[in-house]
């Protein structure tokens, strides 16, 4: 699987994209979405936005689901049609709004009322007209981190609930704004099925809330959260697309000519990506021994944030395993990326891989410690 050779001569840290993972992902997802002719895909940017990566994706024919001025950039560049661009966000600038405008992207993904009005004043200054899908908090929690839990009514995503017909009135009553659909997303790293099932419950409620006031819904958002096995990357490269896409068909009930789409993101390049580092040395302490490695927090920073564990492999050892706790250089003590790993011997030189990276790694690096942000390689 990596290509031991073409590495050797590469800076370490740096990130390794498995190209062949990522379009077998892909195939795989446009072999669902085949299934179903009203259901869209918009790849979450902020999961993964190497450039080559992305052209990968447009080349799929998916769509982006933006959460930055930033991001939305990004995708056009990538060449990504504006079309088929969402963009949501507790707070988006000005600036941010107007790129959308001008971009015509497919809708804003709207988080409050205070900012619907200020879409639409931007809106009118440009004679544009802003589509737009409100983001409701379904109060529906997930099987999953809290730092990364979305759809609780004490998280800050959304518009709550009671709110949802006094939003959408207030929508149909601006000049420059055209309703279009509804927004929702509980989390991310979900594998239990029923999160999405009880998601799709409520969002039949509310349909039927609207309806009873003559409301009719043209799209339904519901978001991404799609988890991937961290604990087995080889054995489970590709999630279960197919489960996941019938969970929906299954219990959403669909109006006719209703569109639904979804953001995916960590699904869709969470697999493809290793963290190659080198060890700088092996360290006997009195209790354990220490694998140091040059890569570190400031280069993947899950493990710190969310406490999260990456499936660790010496490329370059055969010989017998030992145990290790497998940390960076970093001047924090969270600067871990796992304990009591089970490795073939280490020593100063090896290879190291950090599975399943190629989501939240490469685009939450930073320069902590003065460091240089590693490169990626798409192979």
């Amino acid at each position: 699987m990596f290509p031991i050779d073409k590495f050797k001569d590469i800076e370490t840290p740096f990130y390794y994209y498995d190209k062949k993972v990522l379009n077998d992902t892909l195939d795989s997802i446009k072999a669902e979405l085949s299934k179903h002719p009203e259901y869209h895909l918009h790849y979450a940017i902020k999961a993964n936005a190497n450039i080559d990566v992305l052209r990968e994706i447009q080349r799929a024919g998916f769509g982006v689901d933006a959460v930055s001025g930033g991001e939305i950039q990004r995708a056009l560049d990538a060449g990504f049609d504006a079309s088929k661009i969402v963009y949501a966000g507790v707070g988006k600038a000005d600036w941010e709004i107007n790129l959308g405008l001008d971009a015509g992207i497919f809708c804003f993904n709207v988080e409050s009322l205070e900012e619907l009005h200020i879409i639409n004043e931007l809106a009118v200054a440009k004679q544009k007209t802003a589509k737009v899908c409100f983001r409701i908090n379904p109060n529906v929690g997930a099987h999953t981190h809290a730092n990364i839990t979305t759809g609780l009514a004490e998280n800050k995503f959304g518009i709550a609930m009671d709110d949802m017909e006094t939003a959408v009135k207030a929508a149909m009553e601006l000049s420059n704004i055209e309703f279009i659909g509804l927004h929702f997303h509980i989390g991310s790293q979900i594998l239990e099925m029923g999160d999405f099932e009880a998601l799709c419950i409520r969002i039949n409620e509310l349909q039927e809330r609207l309806e009873e006031q003559g409301i009719t819904v043209k799209n339904l958002n519901v978001g991404g959260g799609l988890g991937i096995a961290y604990d087995d990357p080889d054995g489970k490269p590709i999630p279960d697309f197919k489960k996941y896409f019938d969970t929906y068909a299954n219990n959403m009930k669909l109006r006719s000519g209703q569109q639904m789409h979804f953001e995916l993101g960590r699904a869709v390049v969470g697999q493809m990506g290793s963290l190659i580092t080198r060890v700088l040395y092996v360290k006997q302490a009195q209790v354990k021994q220490f694998a140091i490695v040059d890569a570190g927090m400031s280069d993947l920073i899950r493990p710190a944030l969310y406490d999260a564990h990456h499936m660790i492999q010496n490329l370059t050892s055969t010989e017998p395993v030992e145990t290790y706790d497998v940390v960076g250089p970093i001047c924090e003590s969270s600067d871990v990326f796992g304990k009591g790993e089970s490795l073939p011997k280490c020593h100063r030189g090896d290879l190291i891989a950090l599975r399943s990276a190629g989501a939240y790694g490469e685009i939450m690096a930073c320069q902590y410690n003065c460091r240089k942000l590693p490169k990626a390689y798409l192979m």
